[in-house]
């Protein structure tokens, strides 16, 4: 028992700390490192601010949500495998339960006049918020000509059918061949030609529903998925309303308006989708698929951080992935904008939303309030 004592209480304190967190933390990826920060570094005193760098640093460089796997990270150097387990389940875990009891009434609910208003209120903001979040991360991730090319290139191949993980790849490879071209010279036509093999191999058949894959297809994800949590949209798009048309972009974009109310992370979204499919069962099986990958990532990664860290490839190849994301991110707006932007006071209320985000920095969740308000006030007026 004696033995046991040390690791209890450091495994209480991260279950502790991450499941406020998880309650709480709401405005997106960044306000939750932030808050995270300001937890275990000011407060806690648990690292140094170099060692919560080199963590962020990290999470940029392995596929998945960052905040959730800052969580994770925390945990694994605060008390080993199953502190990071607790620290990624407990942060999690409040948003998911918050996001099933949502999914619950939007299907019980969803169908009546005054949801279907509401949420014709809320799609607009939701696309300001994206288009919000796609220029602020643009500013950082496209410098120079070599990224702006990286991310044209990524529009214009997945608007003619190109398959998004191989954009990925294919942004990442290009951008590192580049930069380190006297060192590829050799091998770049190899590298490139592999992933460009595959890209257009994407079945467009509808496939009736299934738990497995929808099981496999979130494992898929959860491993591939780079970027602001908003490139989540470009692969659940892709699987689930363009090849498996197993989803509407309506419902897609309800299922990205439910994360933006509740706290902790996007990624949430997949419980929504997974409700959606096939009630509690599906929504469990989402969300322990899509985060799977990320626990597994997270205890690989954390003992080669220093490696990581040093490595001149690891950090251009980064570079490549993260615009070829921002790229998809673009696209897939762009598509769910024309579904949700459908007359004059949707584009108006998107506009407006938009303008507040940039010149007042509004917190979004009292934007997606606003919006469901407006919705319903719009409906009495016409």
């Amino acid at each position: 028992m004696a033995d046991d004592a040390p690791d209890r209480r450091p495994l209480g304190e991260l279950a502790k700390l991450f499941l406020r967190l998880g309650a709480t933390a709401f405005g997106g990826p960044a306000a939750h490192i932030g808050m995270m920060h300001d937890e275990v570094v000011k407060r806690r005193k648990w690292m140094s601010d170099e060692q919560f760098l080199d963590l962020i640093g990290a999470t940029n460089l392995i596929p998945g949500p960052n905040s959730t796997e800052m969580a994770m990270h925390i945990g694994f150097l605060r008390a080993g495998w199953r502190g990071l387990i607790i620290g990624g389940l407990s942060f999690m875990a409040p948003a998911a339960l918050i996001v099933l009891i949502l999914s619950w009434a939007y299907v019980r609910f969803g169908g009546t006049p005054q949801a279907s208003w509401l949420l014709y209120g809320v799609k607009p903001v939701v696309i300001a918020i994206i288009i919000q979040a796609l220029w602020n991360l643009g500013k950082k991730a496209v410098k120079g000509t070599l990224m702006a090319a990286v991310g044209i290139g990524v529009i214009t191949l997945y608007f003619l059918g190109a398959n998004e993980i191989a954009l990925l790849l294919i942004g990442g490879l290009a951008v590192m061949v580049v930069r380190n071209w006297n060192l590829f010279k050799g091998s770049a036509a190899v590298s490139l030609a592999v992933p460009l093999g595959g890209m257009f191999a994407v079945s467009q058949v509808t496939a009736p529903f299934s738990l497995l894959g929808l099981t496999l297809i979130m494992l898929k994800i959860g491993a591939v998925w780079y970027g602001s949590g908003y490139v989540l949209l470009a692969f659940l798009r892709a699987d689930f309303v363009e090849r498996l048309h197993w989803l509407t972009d309506q419902q897609l974009i309800d299922a990205i308006a439910i994360g933006q109310i509740t706290p902790g992370p996007i990624f949430t979204a997949a419980t929504f989708i997974g409700y959606l499919l096939n009630g509690i069962t599906g929504a469990t099986l989402a969300t322990i698929a899509i985060c799977l990958p990320s626990f597994v990532f997270v205890a690989i990664s954390n003992p080669l951080i220093p490696r990581i860290r040093k490595s001149k490839y690891a950090g251009s190849l980064l570079d490549g992935v993260n615009v070829a994301a921002l790229g998809l991110m673009a696209a897939v707006t762009w598509q769910l904008g024309r579904a949700s932007l459908i007359d004059p006071f949707t584009i108006s209320l998107a506009v407006v939303a938009l303008l507040l985000l940039l010149r007042y920095r509004i917190n979004s969740v009292w934007l997606v309030v606003g919006g469901a308000v407006a919705g319903l006030v719009w409906s009495l007026l016409i």
